[in-house]
């Protein structure tokens, strides 16, 4: 039997529902049964969340490092021994601080392979900005600590996987960040995410235009026929199978999406609003292109519901365990690689 796989876990922002997600998913001693969990965080704080849930029974086992993590127990690693004051649903720099510490911790070691994966609850954008953390949000944090040149926020469900071109900037900067090669390198993220992550030997990604109707053939603007169809092309040539660009609405209403197995819109919103809406609390972001594996919930810090246990916790379950997959997915075809033998078997199993 192999070994059960340690996932690290951020804690977010501490005046947030971060906590409160978290303790309702390992509460339930069943997800033990899956992965060992290691919270970066602090006990005093859990145990001023933890009493206001009404768990009093449930605690976390004090370890020093991954490495001293007790099977079938919820382990925590203290980030922090000073006292922190709570203020729920507050937004300030507390939360801010705390959240990053805990998460300096988690990539910390998520980068040197002391935890297998990492699932990060959220974090507030603006509040946790500070002389070392001077990004848009965790994806563009780790991309730089792991030292990769691109990733990819993708979105993923059990009927949806929505990549962005452009992430978490100005939406006035949005045409000038869609180039031909910014589309490209997004689809080639997808396919080698697909293909390694999934398990899906020859996915189909649809693309979607920039501008309304995919610019009515330049009715509406040029990008859709200019820069986003001459990529498709491109990227078709590399044996990626990608097609478009479709209306973005019509795609969404029409359900063409289950005739894919991934959709790259052109920015945030017009991905993440469709994919939030028809994934409900099952969503979950997972940060593709990176050496690391890394989740989260597709939610933010919930402050008008913190301390209220009102959070549902299944979008981090559901990241907890698609960090748990992927790390297994890419394992084994790490081992099929390196054993043609054994892929050839694989294969003739399959026919």
């Amino acid at each position: 039997m192999s070994e059960k796989l340690k996932i690290g876990i951020s804690v977010g922002d501490v005046n947030g529902i971060g906590f409160e997600i978290i303790i309702k998913t390992l509460a339930d001693t069943r997800m033990l049964d899956f992965c060992t969990p290691v919270v970066y965080g602090n006990t005093k704080v859990a145990s001023f969340h933890r009493k206001n849930l009404g768990l009093p029974e449930f605690n976390f086992q004090v370890v020093q490092h991954p490495s001293q993590a007790v099977d079938k127990r919820a382990n925590m690693i203290n980030c922090w021994q000073e006292d922190v004051k709570i203020s729920l649903g507050e937004d300030n720099e507390i939360g801010g601080k705390y959240a990053f510490l805990s998460l300096q911790r988690a990539v910390q070691d998520l980068h040197e392979g002391s935890i297998d994966a990492l699932v990060t609850a959220p974090i507030n954008k603006h509040n946790i900005q500070q002389d070392d953390f001077r990004f848009a949000g965790h994806t563009e944090y780790i991309q730089h600590i792991t030292g990769a040149t691109d990733s990819l926020m993708f979105m993923i469900s059990e009927n949806l996987r929505v990549g962005v071109v452009t992430g978490h900037i100005p939406v006035k900067e949005i045409p000038e960040r869609i180039t031909i090669q910014a589309i490209l390198s997004k689809l080639q993220l997808i396919n080698s995410s697909l293909k390694t992550d999934f398990w899906i030997q020859k996915p189909k990604i649809a693309v979607l235009g920039l501008n309304p109707h995919a610019g009515d053939e330049g009715l509406i603007g040029r990008e859709d026929l200019d820069i986003i169809k001459p990529a498709l092309e491109k990227a078709n040539q590399q044996g990626i199978f990608c097609f478009g660009p479709y209306p973005a609405d019509g795609y969404f209403a029409d359900k063409t999406y289950l005739k894919f197995d991934a959709v790259l819109a052109m920015y945030h919103d017009q991905g993440l609003i469709p994919f939030k809406h028809i994934a409900f609390h099952n969503g979950v972001n997972f940060t593709a292109g990176l050496p690391v594996v890394r989740t989260s919930p597709d939610h933010g810090t919930g402050y008008d519901i913190a301390g209220k246990n009102l959070a549902s916790e299944t979008s981090f379950r559901e990241a907890l365990f698609a960090a748990i997959h992927i790390v297994k997915r890419r394992r084994e075809q790490a081992e099929l690689s390196s054993n043609p033998l054994k892929t050839r078997k694989l294969s003739r199993d399959r026919d």
